[in-house]
């Protein structure tokens, strides 16, 4: 069975506004894609996540979405966080999320701040 991809909703301003849904999944995946690790990395040392991250960002955006489409054919789950918010709005998260469509993979998002979003963010629909 493949993995997962999971869209984690990161504060915008205060790190302690995220759920506790998402802090556990991000402890749980086996990779955490962030668009900027040093950025990620305060929020991870905030919450004592150890889960290894790498990068997915505008610039790598297509390439590593076929790597991370990978992992998760092999069944490992995948967080996808950005620098603040939901990811796939206005950022490179709609490509990874359109991708996971195409190839049969489960997407689900874990809503913030800003909840009435998440049916939006798992359409695959563009969003920029």
């Amino acid at each position: 069975m493949s993995g997962m991809l999971y869209l984690c909703a990161t504060p915008i301003g205060n790190l302690d506004d995220i759920t506790f849904r998402v802090v556990e999944t991000l402890k749980s995946v086996d990779v955490i894609a962030a668009e900027d690790t040093r950025n990620s990395l305060k929020l991870l040392n905030h919450f004592q996540i150890k889960t290894p991250m790498t990068s997915y960002h505008e610039y790598n955006r297509v390439e590593k979405a076929h790597y991370l489409i990978g992992m998760m054919q092999e069944g490992k789950d995948v967080a996808l966080i950005t620098d603040a918010g939901t990811p796939a709005i206005s950022d490179p998260g709609e490509t990874l999320v359109s991708f996971c469509h195409e190839a049969g993979i489960r997407v689900t998002s874990l809503p913030g701040a800003a909840a009435c979003i998440t049916g939006l963010t798992l359409s695959g629909l563009s969003t920029r």
